[in-house]
């Protein structure tokens, strides 16, 4: 009879009140939870004791192990992919390909996670407006500048 939200690793709020049912009201030792729900006896320990209905764990800075060596060659690569034309550009499978040719043992995702934070800091310190209203200008939809 286990969760599937407790299958995937998370504990959403109905896996909660299961929990709590099975220990409060239908009196099932920890043990027996643990089975039945696929969590560590940790987990229900944790939400027997606590009053919260949601348990989320957001990290504070994301580490980069991997890619800090090859930041430099992948902001080059970045950068250099951001000034050819659309048909030109390389897609992000293609920049980790070619740092891997060169030996970047990391993941794809760091690869991905880090070109999305640097499109997003790049396209703050251009001024996004300007560069969106350019990009639908170059697309030919009508744009309407408000000052």
């Amino acid at each position: 009879m286990g969760n599937m939200g407790a299958r995937l690793g998370m504990l959403v709020v109905e896996t909660i009140a299961k929990i709590r049912r099975a220990y409060f009201a239908q009196h099932k030792p920890i043990k027996t939870i643990c089975r039945e729900f696929r969590v560590s006896r940790r987990v229900v320990r944790k939400v027997i004791r606590s009053q919260a209905t949601e348990f989320r764990y957001q990290r504070s800075r994301q580490p980069l192990p991997r890619i800090d060596p090859w930041r430099d060659q992948l902001e080059g690569l970045l950068l250099e992919n951001e000034g050819k034309p659309a048909r030109e550009r390389l897609t992000l499978i293609r920049i980790f390909e070619e740092l891997r040719a060169v030996g970047y043992e990391g993941s794809y995702d760091a690869i991905r996670r880090y070109a999305r934070k640097w499109r997003a800091k790049r396209g703050a310190a251009i001024g996004g407006s300007l560069c969106t209203a350019e990009l639908c200008a170059r697309r030919g939809v009508p744009v309407r500048l408000v000052a």
